[in-house]
C-alpha cells in the first residue's frame, strides 16, 4: 500500500468517526428535547399523593395547553389520562382498550367535540392515578379516538372532591 492511500483510508477512517460522532449526539439531543416535551404536554407522569386517615388526595399540575394530564393506571396496566369535567364518562382509545384487555360490548351512540359517534360499552375493574383508586366503572371504547389519551370525565369525577385553585387541581377522595 502506497503512502498516498495509507492517507486516504485514515482520512475516510476521520470523516466516518466524525459522522458517527454527529449521529450520536443528533440522537442525545432528540433524546432530551422529546423528554421535555412530553414533561410539558404531562407535568403529572407521578402524580403526587397525600394520604391521611380520611381521605386521599392527588394534586394535579396543568400542562401548557391548559389541561390536565396525568398518568395513571387501568386494571393495572399504564395509561395517560386526560380528566375533562366537560365529558360524562370514561372514553377509552381502541388501541389502548386491547392491551389492556377490555372488550367491546353492546354499541352506542356518543356527542363528542367531534360529532355523533360510535363506542362500545366496557367495565374496568378500576383506575388509579397516584394513591387514589376507584371502581369498579363503566367505560365507552372509542374505536375513532386518534390518540392514546384516555379521557376521564364525571362518571369518575362524581364520586371524588375536586377543586382547581390556579394551575392546579386537587383531587379528594373521601374514605
Amino acid at each position: 500500500m502506497s503512502d498516498n492511500q495509507h492517507d486516504q483510508q485514515i482520512n475516510s477512517m476521520g470523516k466516518g468517526m466524525w459522522i458517527v460522532a454527529w449521529g450520536c449526539a443528533l440522537l442525545l439531543l432528540y433524546l432530551f428535547f422529546a423528554d421535555r416535551l412530553e414533561q410539558q404536554f404531562n407535568p403529572n407522569q407521578k402524580p403526587e399523593s397525600l394520604v391521611e386517615s380520611g381521605y386521599v388526595e392527588v394534586v394535579l399540575k396543568r400542562n401548557r395547553g391548559g389541561q390536565y394530564v396525568t398518568s395513571g393506571k387501568i386494571n393495572d396496566r399504564d395509561v395517560i389520562f386526560l380528566v375533562d369535567t366537560g365529558a360524562s364518562g370514561i372514553s377509552i382509545p381502541e388501541q389502548v382498550a386491547k392491551p389492556i384487555g377490555l372488550r367491546k360490548g353492546q354499541a352506542f351512540q356518543t356527542l363528542t367535540a367531534n360529532g355523533i359517534g360510535t363506542s362500545y360499552m366496557t367495565e374496568v375493574d378500576k383506575i388509579t392515578i397516584g394513591s387514589l383508586e376507584v371502581g369498579p366503572l363503566k367505560a365507552g371504547i372509542n374505536p375513532n379516538m386518534p390518540d392514546n389519551l384516555v379521557l376521564l370525565g364525571m362518571s369518575v369525577l362524581k364520586d371524588l372532591e375536586f377543586t382547581q385553585r390556579g394551575d392546579t387541581l386537587i383531587l379528594r377522595q373521601l374514605k
